[in-house]
Parts: C-alpha cells; structure tokens; sequence
C-alpha cells in the first residue's frame, strides 16, 4: 500500500508556539553539490589530496558541523603532510579550511547555483518562470536562478500561515550563519527573513545531534521546548529535537532517506507539491494534541486511516494495526499490515 501521494489534514485548535526548521536538505538541496563541492574545491586549492566522494560524504553527514566533519574525517583517515602536528594547530588549521570553504559556498549562493530541494519523485517537474507554468519534457537540472519548485512554494505558504498565526519561526542549523542567512533570505525573500530568527554554527558549543541549538531557540524565542514542532530531514536533526522535548517532522532528503526515523512524530518523502500537499500549520498543532493523525488516500474508496505512531509517507511498518473507516465513519475494523508498501 503505497503512500507516497497522501494528503494530511487535521483541524487542531491548538497551534506551535515556534515552527523550526533545518537549512540543509530541509530549505535547499546544499549537501551534495554546495557543501560538498565547497569542501572539495579547497581541499583541491590548499593541495589536501583529499577528495569526497558522495557516497562518503553521505557517511561523513553523519557528524554534524563542518569543521567537527573534517576534525573526524582526518583523525580516522591521517592527517595531510601539510597539516601542524599540534593539537591547538591543527583547530586553527581546520578552522582556516572551514573559512575558505564557506566563502566558496558564499558564492555558490550569491551565483544562484544551489539546486532547489526536489518535491515527490512522482510528481511531474515542474517549476515557475516569470509566473508562467512550465512543463519540461526533457531532462534538465533547475537552479535557483531560474525555477521555483513547487514544494518550496508549500514550504511558504507553511511559514505565511504560522507567522499570521503569531507563531514564532526560525531556522537552526549546523551550518555557518552567514550561509544560512544568505540561503533564507534568497529562498523566502528579505520580507519574510527579517521575521524569522536563525540560529546557526558555533552559536553553540556542540552541534546536533546534541539539543543544544534547539535548547537555546526555544530559550532565545521565549516558548517551552515542548510547544515547538521541528522539521529536520536527518537522524542526527531528530535526535536533537526530540532531546530537547520537542515534536519533531522529519521530510527526507537524498542523503537520509535510508536512515532510521522511529522517533519522529512524523515521517514524509518531502514536504509536497500541490496538489498533495503534505502537511499544514493544523497538522503541526495536532502533534502536540497528541491526536490520531488522518491520512486522505488518493484512492476510489476514499478510506481514512488513523494510528497513534508515526506517519510514513512511503508505507507503514510492518505489524502496524491501523483503523479503516469509510466516507462516512461508519462501519470501520481494524487490520494490520504484515508487509511495507
């Protein structure tokens, strides 16, 4: 039983105090050809002999901060021969390379070359020129320069409606703050970054999944950690979140979708494309009621399926005992699924 096209909807009369959001994998696509690329190209311009490749830098996500990435990635792998030797050295070291890398992934941003989060693999492409809808039928790759996705017209919409609500936005992140105020203030436009805080790099000691980024949101915004609702799209992200006593959605980006999100409040693909939209400020709020979550299959019968866990937008677990009920709540049984899918 596929869920990749559900719809999510739920009426809550209780709304977040604060919505908070990760950059990367979460706003924008940055992992793979921004921060990635940034890293290689100054380990190739300091004469490192270091390269990463996707698929390790996919296990090096795993570790979050930039220059704790390299610290460990050089600690398991050597050190390179233009390297110091000494412990204080070697930070300084590393910092200097972090430094240089942010200010090539500034002009990634500032060339507009960071590709846009896709939506649903199932979902036709399409984007936004100069307010025309285009349908392409060919291959291509889309940049900021040029396209709009739509998920990410769904992902303001989402902020539009918290902060008409009154409810208190911000991005955390392990990422340099002057990258992520770039990429927010681009994405969203500088109207709608002046309202939404960031918090970001070493605006704490320890990065996720350490709680201390989102520990110091809530304390900084003014609102109980377990009034927030995060949405992360990595492990490390979840278990920050979840450690510092808030609900937490997860939408999966390339890099995480094999990880495990067992204790998420919620699980999606990705945040959605009109017209299957993912989910919305109400759906938020109805996590921290603690109600069933209501799934809308795009199927003829129309069912409705409720469950205490978490929402998986790819399938349900197996052995998860689900509540049928037809169009009109009557009639309903309960089954459980022995499969995924």
């Amino acid at each position: 039983m596929s869920m990749r096209n559900v719809r999510v909807t739920c009426s809550a009369s209780v709304l977040p105090s604060a919505l908070l959001f990760d950059c990367d994998g979460v706003l924008v696509d940055t992992e793979k050809d921004g921060h990635r690329i940034s890293f290689n190209d100054t380990f190739k311009e300091k004469e490192l002999g270091v390269t990463w490749d996707v698929d390790l830098y996919g296990e090096l996500l795993k570790i979050g901060g930039g220059k704790e990435r390299m610290t460990a990635y050089f600690n398991k792998t050597g050190w390179p021969e233009k390297a110091p030797s000494d412990e204080e050295e070697r930070k300084q070291f590393i910092a200097s390379l972090h430094k240089r890398k942010t200010e090539l992934f500034m002009v990634l941003i500032e060339k507009k070359l960071l590709p846009l989060r896709p939506g649903s693999d199932q979902c036709p492409i399409v984007m936004m020129i100069d307010e025309c809808l285009v349908l392409p039928t060919f291959s291509m790759t889309y940049y900021l320069e040029i396209s709009v996705f739509f998920s990410f017209r769904v992902i303001i919409r989402l902020i539009d409606q918290a902060l008409e609500k009154g409810v208190k936005v911000a991005v955390c992140s392990t990422s340099n703050e002057k990258a992520v105020t770039a990429i927010v203030s681009f994405l969203l436009g500088p109207e709608r970054a002046e309202k939404i805080q960031i918090f970001a790099g070493d605006v704490v000691p320890r990065k996720k999944p350490d709680p201390a980024i989102y520990t110091l949101a809530a304390s900084t915004l003014g609102v109980d950690p377990s009034s927030c609702v995060v949405v992360e799209d990595s492990a490390i992200g979840l278990a920050a979140a979840k450690a510092a006593g808030m609900k937490c959605i997860v939408t999966k980006s390339g890099y995480t979708a094999e990880e495990d999100f067992l204790n998420a409040d919620a699980v999606f693909d990705c945040i959605g494309d009109p017209p299957e939209e993912r989910f919305d400020l109400a759906f938020c709020g109805s996590l921290l009621q603690k109600q069933y979550r209501r799934l809308r299959l795009p199927i003829q019968h129309g069912v409705v399926l409720r469950r205490e866990n978490i929402v998986e937008a790819d399938g349900f677990k197996s052995q998860q005992t689900l509540q049928i009920f037809s169009r009109n709540c009557e009639d309903s049984r309960a089954i459980t699924t022995n499969k995924d899918g």
